[in-house]
């Protein structure tokens, strides 16, 4: 358990660190409705050397906190639905064997476990990313929502998250065996440890492969969750809304929205840069994983 906990969280803080200035320009893409960014959104701030280096990691507070829980909770729930599933497991990191539909649903269990992190952690770091006069602050993002809408305000786009960390963890996990196997094909041995090269790769391509199946999903969530601030929740797992005065956008408003003026290819705006990032993070992540997991047995 201790193992786990660790090796997730540390990973998981390491891969938003590396990735969070693509991950800028991802949400920046996603919630632009013109089809091209602002010219503050893509620079730096122009102020002092600090100043250009702080808007590197712009939002990157709330995920680093958030998700470094958010990965302990995935890869545990992970490991042991999947235990549940199939008791012949003795390595997390060894599932040669092991049925695909069952590492499917098992991440996806896993993902949707996630929701009461992921949900915030989303929220807080869209809205903070968006801030381009380099004066706002992640903690102060939180504040302005917890002012207007209190812990029900925090879970702002929680249906729409959830899902999409349900679907997209399943594809993750499923993906990043598939090519493990398919790399480790022509050895004698299925359960041979992957050597440094074959995690970083596999992991990369489950990123990628990750991301393009649920990036609609993302870029609706994206949309919804940096409208101008509703006054009520729209989009949310927690009972007890209100209909407020000033209706926000739902999910379904948003994507309609999206096909009558993009088509298709609105649901996909920003999802070059997303790749890239999802490639760079998810080789990090699952690499360092892998490595404090072995370490640990």
């Amino acid at each position: 358990m201790s193992a786990d906990f660790w090796a997730s969280y540390i990973s998981g803080g390491l891969g938003i660190l590396v990735g969070n200035r693509l991950d800028v320009l991802k949400v920046a893409a996603q919630a632009s409705t013109s089809g091209v960014l602002a010219e503050s959104t893509l620079q730096v701030d122009s102020g002092t050397r600090l100043r250009r280096f702080t808007a590197l990691f712009r939002g990157a507070a709330a995920p680093v906190l958030g998700y470094g829980a958010l990965n302990s909770i995935l890869f545990m729930t992970f490991n042991r639905s999947l235990k549940l599933m199939d008791p012949s497991i003795f390595d997390y990191t060894k599932l040669a064997g092991v049925d695909f539909g069952k590492i499917w649903v098992a991440g996806a269990i896993g993902g949707f476990a996630t929701f009461v992190v992921s949900a915030p952690s989303e929220l807080i770091k869209c809205r903070a990313q968006l801030i381009v006069d380099g004066q706002g602050s992640s903690y102060g993002v939180f504040r302005d929502i917890w002012k207007q809408g209190g812990l029900r305000g925090l879970y702002y786009g929680g249906t729409i998250t959830a899902i999409r960390d349900a679907v997209g963890y399943g594809w993750y996990f499923w993906s990043y065996e598939l090519t493990k196997r398919l790399l480790l094909s022509r050895q004698a041995d299925p359960f041979i440890s992957p050597t440094a090269t074959e995690v970083l790769v596999s992991g990369g391509i489950a990123g990628v492969i990750t991301w393009v199946s649920i990036y609609p999903l993302d870029i609706i969530k994206t949309r919804l969750q940096t409208q101008p601030s509703p006054t009520a929740e729209c989009q949310r797992l927690l009972p007890g809304t209100n209909v407020a005065a000033h209706q926000a956008k739902t999910s379904m408003t948003i994507a309609r929205d999206i096909w009558q003026t993009s088509g298709l290819g609105g649901f996909y705006r920003g999802v070059g840069i997303c790749s890239l990032r999802a490639f760079i993070v998810n080789a990090v992540q699952v690499g360092h994983y892998c490595v404090s997991i072995a370490v640990s047995y």
